[in-house]
């Protein structure tokens, strides 16, 4: 019985890349107007985040400096002058970063079909971002006050991938891996991992990628309206009279 889904935030609940392209292209047309390279600030600012926030997850540099690091290559790479305060630089991304802060267009429709099902289960974000950024996400795109806990790597001393995340996790929420399932945009850290822990592990494809990559021990799904569906599967009783007839 499922009693439990936590929701990875970023690209799974909340529309990073859309914030990220909009951030990316007007702080650098703030910097360089007209810049010849401006089409690629967004997927450039994308790629130095998986570089750089990883050592930051390692403990080999603060959350500050990562910043700092990804803004430098940032600049450098599209031939950028490297500004001489790189944390107030960072501060006007982020100006342009909040102000396209949205979710996802199937968020709202999916929970509340799973607010209908018959002992509908808890839900939960378990993040690998900051408390403070990732609530005020929540906050701002209305899901706060629809989530039971909000789960970081403050709070539980790891980040996904680690098997003790999905374990602390589960035990916040008083219940048992095999109770809870997890949801997310990431095949190893949202569903494969997950599972390796005991979890349910369920990896939301929204940009449909090859239909080689996948896992045998997750389901796939490419919207999250299609979750109440999968959670029914594993978990018939939460059908409800009228759904299971």
């Amino acid at each position: 019985m499922i009693r439990a889904i936590l929701f990875d935030l970023d690209e799974t609940l909340f529309d990073h890349r859309r914030a990220v392209a909009h951030a990316a292209t007007r702080w650098t047309e703030s910097v360089c107007p007209g810049h010849e390279l401006l089409p690629e600030a967004p997927a450039l600012w994308l790629d130095l985040e998986d570089k750089h926030v990883p050592a930051w997850q390692a403990g080999e540099c603060s959350f500050a400096e990562q910043r700092r690091r990804r803004l430098r290559e940032f600049c450098r790479r599209l031939g950028l002058p490297e500004p001489p305060d790189p944390d107030a630089a960072f501060a006007g991304f982020l100006t342009h970063y909040e102000s396209a802060w949205a979710a996802f267009a199937d968020v709202h429709e999916a929970l509340d079909a799973l607010a209908a099902l018959g002992d509908a289960p808890v839900l939960g974000v378990l993040t690998n971002g900051v408390a403070v950024q990732q609530e005020a996400k929540l906050r701002s795109i209305g899901l706060m006050d629809r989530m039971e806990v909000v789960l970081t790597p403050d709070t539980l001393g790891a980040f996904k991938p680690a098997p003790q995340c999905y374990h602390k996790a589960a035990a916040k929420l008083g219940l048992r891996p095999q109770e809870v399932l997890m949801v997310g945009d990431n095949l190893l850290f949202d569903a494969v991992a997950p599972a390796r822990a005991g979890m349910h592990g369920v990896w939301l494809d929204r940009y449909r990628a090859d239909p080689g990559v996948s896992s045998p021990a997750v389901a796939r799904i490419t919207t999250l309206r299609d979750l109440p569906d999968v959670l029914a599967a594993l978990s018939p009783r939460l059908l409800g009279p009228s759904r299971a007839a």
